[in-house]
């Protein structure tokens, strides 16, 4: 069989064409300090995807913010089919579809999961949370499950990452819409995370408060913008990156009945004001109040998107270590802790200059990234030499 060898263009990127598939791959050798890494251009014709989420048979279902989910081949180069249908949504500004998930008995169940922004009257908005089962790339008995408390005006800061517990209960992240305040009212789901049994009722495990009308889905509150979370491989516990102002973007281990201090508590500061020490909100110090970050980054945003912690057999060095996209930051972040203490961070492939939305892994142990510029990329090592 013939092969060629092209180059991509600005970045000197090695392209093998292979007669017969439909488009070739681009592929980039990119240096970490633990591997020599192989990046494959997977497909780059995606309209604004958000979230994605592996079938059991290896296709990649993928969020797209206009509203629709795009079921790839499992060799992620092809859309086999769009799956349309679902509840309408408010896809403007950072509003849209959302995130996906998986029931964790979806093999029996066939549950899809997925968050969006639902439009109300009047022109407001809020995160919601809808599943279906997903039946022959069909959905039916779409149900919503949970709706953010109120819907506000704005297109911003919706959160909506999904994770399952081990308990098989559901963590959803909630933004502050860019309200502020409410993300310490107890009365409203806006900054909060809330933990909700898979159809959507109450766990009687969930925290007790003490506040006049506490919402009793509330798992945590004081946050800004999370819209990265993982579950801890060892202990099974929730962490989630967000956003920070200017600056103080943090990465935090979620703690039922606890507060993150968000907008009373933030290394970073207001915009419009001058970045540095003084304008930190609360003065930066979180404790003893509220709980401290794990990590944070400042004075300059990286705006961290999806998270995992990798656990796959390809990369053993990074076995535990999170791998965190950023937006403003357009790179890949490995971060490692030992417990709960930041010991190591490596920022990769920064020099595509691409907004990494989202971060899974693979079936196959690869990771996957989407872009913001519609491309879904993949991360191997490259093999090594004899």
């Amino acid at each position: 069989m013939a092969y060629r060898t092209l180059h991509w263009r600005g970045l000197g990127l090695a392209v093998l064409c292979v007669p017969g598939l439909a488009a070739a791959q681009k592929t980039q050798l990119l240096k970490s300090s633990d591997y020599t890494l192989q990046l494959t251009e997977l497909n780059a014709g995606l309209k604004s995807p958000w979230g994605m989420a592996f079938l059991p048979d290896g296709r990649l279902l993928v969020t797209q913010k206009s509203g629709s989910i795009a079921l790839l081949s499992r060799d992620g180069g092809r859309i086999e089919q769009t799956i349309t249908g679902l509840p309408r949504v408010a896809s403007q500004g950072q509003g849209g579809l959302l995130d996906v998930a998986l029931d964790p008995d979806f093999a029996r169940t066939s549950w899809l999961y997925w968050s969006y922004a639902e439009p109300g009257e009047g022109g407001v908005s809020g995160t919601a949370v809808a599943r279906a089962k997903l039946i022959n790339g069909r959905l039916q008995s779409t149900e919503i499950i949970y709706r953010q408390i109120p819907k506000v005006e704005g297109a911003g800061h919706f959160g909506s990452r999904l994770v399952f517990g081990r308990d098989k209960s559901l963590f959803i992240t909630l933004g502050d819409r860019q309200k502020f305040t409410p993300a310490q009212d107890m009365t409203q789901t806006i900054g909060k995370v809330v933990r909700v049994q898979r159809d959507g009722r109450i766990p009687a495990d969930n925290p007790v408060w003490k506040a006049t009308g506490a919402r009793p889905e509330i798992y945590s509150l004081g946050h800004r913008n999370p819209q990265g979370a993982a579950l801890h491989p060892g202990t099974g516990v929730l962490w989630l990156s967000e956003h920070g102002p200017q600056g103080g973007d943090e990465i935090n281990r979620v703690q039922a009945g606890k507060n993150y201090g968000w907008p009373t508590a933030s290394y970073g500061c207001h915009y419009g004001e001058p970045v540095g020490e003084e304008c930190r909100l609360g003065g930066g110090k979180h404790s003893p109040k509220f709980v401290e970050p794990l990590s944070i980054w400042v004075p300059r945003s990286i705006a961290p998107s999806g998270m995992l912690f990798y656990t796959g057999p390809v990369f053993p060095k990074w076995r535990n270590h999170i791998l965190m996209g950023s937006l403003a930051g357009t790179a890949l972040w490995r971060i490692q802790f030992d417990g709960d203490k930041e010991v190591r961070r490596e920022r990769l492939l920064g020099e595509l200059g691409e907004r990494i939305r989202d971060v899974e892994q693979g079936p196959d142990g690869l990771v996957y990234l989407l872009a913001d510029s519609g491309k879904l990329l993949r991360i191997s090592p490259t093999p090594e030499k004899p």
